[in-house]
């Protein structure tokens, strides 16, 4: 399918949920993350991943064109999978314009943030509303900086 000019210009942010398979290696995900950050570079897509209990939680932001793209590639990706939206919006601006992948670990300093958050003690965004994801990734974000 052609992309048209307004498409290329129309901003959104996508958020999903997958589980990582049960072999990935600290090394693997380290080459997840680089290469999604020189993709995503080259692509003028934005965002923020987490990656804990074995689960990502990412929100991605860029051009609808290149959101559905990637969206496409990350649906054929063998290193995860029960891939499921959370939430895809249009956006007046993006929340990260400065990170290509922002990746944000579990840490001691960051735990009250995932229990504040979570409707377990264990974190598990598949329970999340769209608006609690963004409110965690958001706060989360902050300490990032």
């Amino acid at each position: 399918m052609a992309q048209t000019t307004s498409d290329a210009h129309i901003l959104v942010s996508m958020t999903y949920v997958s589980r990582a398979n049960q072999d990935m290696s600290p090394k693997e995900l380290g080459e997840i993350l680089q290469q999604a950050q020189d993709n995503n570079a080259t692509n003028g897509i934005t965002g923020i991943l987490i990656f804990n209990n074995s689960i990502f939680l990412q929100t991605i932001e860029g051009s609808r064109a290149q959101i559905n793209r990637l969206l496409y590639n990350l649906i054929a990706d063998q290193r995860h999978h029960d891939l499921q939206l959370l939430e895809t919006r249009e956006l007046e601006y993006r929340e990260w314009p400065k990170w290509s992948m922002n990746y944000v670990p579990p840490t001691k300093e960051n735990a009250a943030i995932y229990l504040k958050y979570s409707t377990t003690i264990d974190f598990n965004p598949y329970l999340l509303s769209a608006g609690s994801a963004r409110d965690l990734m958001s706060e989360l974000s902050i300490q990032q900086i």
